[in-house]
């Protein structure tokens, strides 16, 4: 099963300021990424930017680059460009790795892929197990609910599924044993993409500010599983990038 890999790479950061660039270990952060996304056995690895300084950090370690508009709204409107300017067919499947993840698992990019092997849908991401409660309560921790054929019901930052018996009687204990987190990795078959940018915002995904409800809303199917390596945090403060640094020191 064949599949290509892009890269959203923007320069601007509020919390840390020209991040892809940030050096790992005598590396740019975006080319760590880079060689982890081609381990994962994709057909064709593109790092997406807005940046000429970017372009040419990712030209210089021979990465392929797409240059892209500075005005885009979403992720997704900049994957769609994307799409249309290498001419990628409606059924390309399509996996959109951030590009603050150095640490990124090829395994799972090469999973999230397999999910759209077989089948019609449109969409898949990954989650993984909620580890605690604290995580479970915090609402920049996306969970996510699915059935038994693995597609995703719902997407919250509030923790479900909910556990009425324990927070309505005020216990302390959380039951988060069932819960799953999601992961900001998603396939896509590339017809889709475009599509996906017409569809009219949902009121869900405007009061959770989750993004991926659109295609829930709009009645399509995100298949999802649990990803074969937990994933580790991406970069996005001074501090995560020291906490990089000395893991892979």
């Amino acid at each position: 099963m064949e599949f290509v890999v892009i890269i959203p790479a923007r320069y601007a950061s509020t919390r840390l300021p020209a991040k892809p660039l940030a050096d790992i270990c005598g590396k740019p952060m975006i080319q760590h990424v880079y060689e982890r996304a081609q381990a994962s056995g994709a057909s064709a690895v593109y790092i997406a930017t807005d940046h000429p300084e970017v372009e040419q950090a990712c030209l210089a370690f021979g990465a392929e680059v797409v240059m892209t508009r500075e005005d885009h709204q979403s992720g997704t409107e900049r994957l769609a460009e994307v799409v249309t300017k290498l001419g990628l067919s409606d059924d390309t499947l399509v996996v959109n790795v951030q590009g603050d993840e150095p640490l990124l698992a090829p395994e799972n990019v090469s999973q999230v892929a397999r999910l759209l092997d077989g089948n019609d849908a449109p969409m898949a991401t990954l989650s993984t197990p909620i580890i605690d409660a604290e995580e479970a309560l915090n609402p920049n921790a996306v969970k996510v609910v699915s059935n038994t054929s693995n597609n995703a019901l719902y997407f919250s930052r509030a923790p479900i599924p909910y556990h009425r018996d324990a927070l309505l009687a005020q216990q302390c204990a959380l039951d988060f044993s069932h819960m799953q987190r999601h992961i900001g990795i998603y396939a896509y078959r590339a017809g889709f993409i475009s599509k996906y940018i017409e569809l009219t915002p949902s009121p869900m995904e405007k009061l959770e500010s989750l993004e991926q409800l659109r295609v829930l809303y709009h009645g399509y199917i995100i298949k999802i599983a649990e990803a074969e390596v937990v994933p580790a945090a991406g970069v996005d403060t001074p501090e995560d990038l020291a906490r990089v640094i000395a893991t892979l020191q």
